[in-house]
């Protein structure tokens, strides 16, 4: 798969949006141009093997990472124990 030629500062902010459980792939693809998969790979080749690993196991069949298994379709999580 050829991943297009990104800049650090774009890397890093795939990066942090990937990790980011409520970041859903099409926001990356919408922002970036990256399918999931080429996501995945630049989370393979810019992190750590074990940390990659774990990233997978949090992220795979997570509902939040994917705008068609959301159980919403925007705004945020807020918790009942939370403040107004």
């Amino acid at each position: 798969m050829k991943l297009p030629e990104l800049d650090s500062q774009i890397i890093d902010r795939i990066l942090e949006m990937a990790w980011e459980d409520r970041t859903p792939f099409e926001a990356i693809k919408t922002q970036y141009g990256l399918q999931e998969k080429q996501v995945i790979a630049i989370m393979r080749r810019e992190m750590k093997a074990s940390s990659f690993r774990m990233w997978r196991k949090r992220v795979s069949g997570r509902k939040t990472k994917h705008l068609t298994q959301r159980d919403f379709i925007e705004g945020r999580f807020k918790s009942q124990n939370q403040k107004t």
